[in-house]
């Protein structure tokens, strides 16, 4: 008969003779299991983004504090008295005069290392109000003040600051030691701010506040704030966050969010935005000071800059002016915060009226010296990668400060901080726990099930479950959840299709299955390229990740292997590699349920995997854009996540040619779990086993490490 069944199975017929496991139901589903999957979870996410303004409170001066920490606005500004002069001996700092005021170059300090740099249009006389023009990230200081509404407002009286800001072009954005990218500007530094808890918004409000802050050391007059497309949304926020601005314009910007946030430039994309701050929201935070919302074109934005040569992996993401009916939709959801909130086509009457300055019918046409503007935004580009990459070589000591309070007798505390605040917690499941399963696979020492488990209204957990045959009635045996990586499926782990998945996942799941341990193979959602990065896209402004579904998805699987009376529910394992070896630090550290976690071709220092611009295997180099977890930088590296895992068992699995990392970062990063789990008294309960090898399954130590720990001699 054993024959007879492996004949069949290479001939890709299965008898379907064993019994289903547990109580699972006959499977009725068709198609594509792990497609659908995704486009499940793609539904629920698209419906809950746009019922989010539904779920939004009145906003609040206390919400101000969320809002700065969201967008990286957190390092103190440094002060000073005025801006400094931008000139050389061959070139002065005036760069055009006219018989009422003159255009300066400026610079002036933000943050340590960090200078703000633009256009100043001082008017000859006192100045009757402060205005900070903000343009689009790809307008230059001198070619929007070639527009009227500077010039206006400068004639009439008002000093004028037109700062810039980092532009979309991509000739800066990579290391010419290794390669450059197509990201644009503003995506290469999002990439890494965002892991550290900073933005480039932030950034870019930092540098008009502190324009602000000079306005208000200066005799006491009107503060305004004029913004168009990227400026507009820095105009918006910054706004939002400071009272001593008392007139702000946002053109080429507002809109319902919700509608439009994923499919932008992921440089606009904020952790947790829409749980509480829509455009009206933020509004909200402005008014009753005067607020009005100029109807204007966006900027167009197709895409990064194409791709060519090594230059690629930037993220899609496209600007496009909505209908003039969704500003208004949005507007309208503003003025119940206040009814203040105007919206118009040309909103320099009001603001010049706000501002108490009547400006100039037709300003003078002004010519404006240019003076090396590639080189002023490679300095703008170099400080804020600089600053970042400090704030990353520092992020150990701020990891120890926020770990200060750790007890590793009572983890709970920081378990909830690392769901709730890092990864994104879901509801807990809403659907009862009935299985669907059909067999698919018959072997002679285990069978195979493809089963789902429903978890949240359309959405399910997939996998294999791998039952060995010889068990005896009334046997409890362990677990091994075997997960595969990137783009995989939970059949490249049973019996892999192809020799070069064959080779990385060496068939580990049936590997384990033939040495008795039943096996659960899961389906992850991190499948489908652009599909499953679409989903992290709209997560992320619900305060959601990937790994949100996946914790969810993988605590419903644990409570199903509970029901089967052949499972040892005390001894559930975890082991999983690259993307599965993600998962190996993040949903054990979360699952306590989990009796052991193995990490394979994925344990690094994460942080710096993710924002180092100094290594080529970084992602900061790569198509993964949805790698950067917000702020982990400074919560929890992989020691981290690791102290959540202790003291239950914890292995590393590392092949020397392994190139998502080199030996030396990942021993550095391994060597304090090490020492953790020493201090805890549990030293024999963590192992880190190198091979000569690649990316891979070695499956030799930790098999052994599955045995001793799972407690399973065949």
């Amino acid at each position: 008969m054993r024959i007879k069944n492996l004949i069949l199975l290479i001939a890709g017929v299965v008898p379907l003779h064993a019994q289903l496991p547990g109580n699972a139901q006959p499977l009725t589903r068709s198609g594509d299991l792990t497609m659908q999957m995704i486009g499940d979870i793609d539904t629920w996410l698209s419906r809950r983004l746009a019922s989010s303004p539904q779920r939004r409170i009145k906003p609040t001066p206390s919400m101000r504090t969320e809002l700065r920490n969201i967008i990286g606005a957190v390092d103190p500004r440094l002060p000073f008295s005025s801006p400094t002069l931008d000139a050389t001996l061959d070139r002065p700092p005036v760069l055009a005069s006219t018989r009422t005021y003159e255009a300066l170059a400026i610079r002036w300090p933000v943050l340590d290392g960090v200078e703000g740099e633009g256009l100043l249009l001082r008017p000859r006389s006192t100045p009757k109000a402060y205005v900070v023009a903000v343009p689009d990230a790809d307008q230059s200081p001198e070619a929007f003040v070639a527009q009227n509404l500077p010039r206006r407002l400068v004639e009439a009286g008002a000093l004028v600051v037109i700062p810039l800001l980092i532009d979309r072009s991509d000739t800066l954005s990579g290391n010419p030691a290794y390669r450059f990218t197509n990201q644009p500007h503003r995506e290469f530094l999002y990439r890494m701010s965002y892991e550290m808890g900073r933005h480039i918004v932030g950034y870019e409000v930092q540098k008009v506040l502190a324009l602000v802050d000079w306005f208000a050391k200066s005799p006491k007059q009107p503060i305004g704030l004029y913004g168009y497309g990227e400026g507009g949304m820095v105009a918006l926020f910054a706004a939002a966050l400071d009272t001593r601005i008392d007139s702000t314009v946002v053109s080429g910007y507002f809109q319902p969010r919700e509608k439009v946030v994923w499919s932008e430039p992921i440089y606009r994309n904020i952790w947790a935005q829409l749980e509480h701050f829509g455009d009206a929201e933020l509004a909200g935070l402005i008014a009753p000071r005067t607020l009005v919302i100029e109807a204007s074109d966006h900027p167009a934005v197709t895409g990064p800059p194409a791709e060519r040569g090594t230059r690629r992996g930037a993220a899609p993401g496209a600007i496009k002016t909505p209908p003039k009916e969704l500003v208004q939709q949005e507007v309208t959801r503003a003025r119940q915060y206040h009814p203040s909130i105007r919206l118009e086509n040309n909103a320099l009457a009001t603001f010049a009226e706000s501002l108490r300055v009547t400006p100039s019918a037709e300003p003078a046409a002004l010519s404006v010296r240019h003076y090396d503007p590639a080189l002023r935004l490679q300095r703008q580009f170099n400080q804020m990668v600089d600053f970042t990459q400090r704030v990353m070589r520092l992020s150990e000591f701020e990891r120890k400060k926020y770990f200060a309070q750790f007890d590793p007798n009572n983890t709970e505390p920081y378990r909830r901080k690392f769901w709730e605040d890092a990864i994104g917690r879901m509801p807990a499941p809403n659907k009862p726990l009935q299985a669907e399963a059909k067999q698919t696979y018959d072997t002679p020492k285990y069978s195979g099930f493809d089963v789902v488990i429903p978890v949240w209204d359309e959405i399910y957990a997939y996998g294999i479950l791998l039952m060995p045959k010889d068990m005896k009635p009334g046997e409890k045996r362990p677990v091994v959840v075997c997960q595969h990586g990137l783009e995989g499926r939970p059949q490249d782990v049973v019996s892999a299709s192809d020799e070069r998945t064959r080779g990385i996942y060496a068939d580990f799941a049936s590997a384990l299955a033939n040495q008795g341990f039943i096996v659960f193979a899961p389906q992850n959602p991190y499948i489908g390229q652009h599909a499953f990065r679409v989903l992290q896209r709209k997560a992320n402004p619900q305060k959601l990740s990937l790994f949100s579904f996946i914790v969810g998805q993988h605590s419903r699987i644990i409570d199903w292997l509970e029901t089967l009376p052949q499972v040892d529910k005390s001894r559930i394992g975890f082991y999983g590699l690259s993307y599965g070896g993600k998962t190996a630090m993040r949903v054990p550290a979360i699952e306590t349920r989990y009796a052991l976690s193995i990490c394979s071709g994925d344990f690094n220092e994460w942080i710096w995997k993710n924002v180092s611009v100094d290594y080529p295997f970084t992602y900061m180099f790569t198509p993964e854009y949805e790698m950067p977890e917000f702020n982990l930088g400074q919560t929890f590296n992989y020691a981290e996540m690791a102290y959540l895992i202790a003291p239950r068992p914890f292995m590393v699995e590392r092949g020397h040619r392994d190139g998502v990392g080199i030996d030396e970062w990942v021993n550095l990063e391994y060597a304090k779990v090490r020492r953790h789990f020493v201090n805890l008294g549990k030293g024999g309960l963590t192992e880190i086993e190198h091979f000569q090898g690649p990316h891979q399954i070695h499956g030799v130590g930790t098999y052994e490490f599955l045995r001793k720990h799972l407690n399973w001699r065949q």
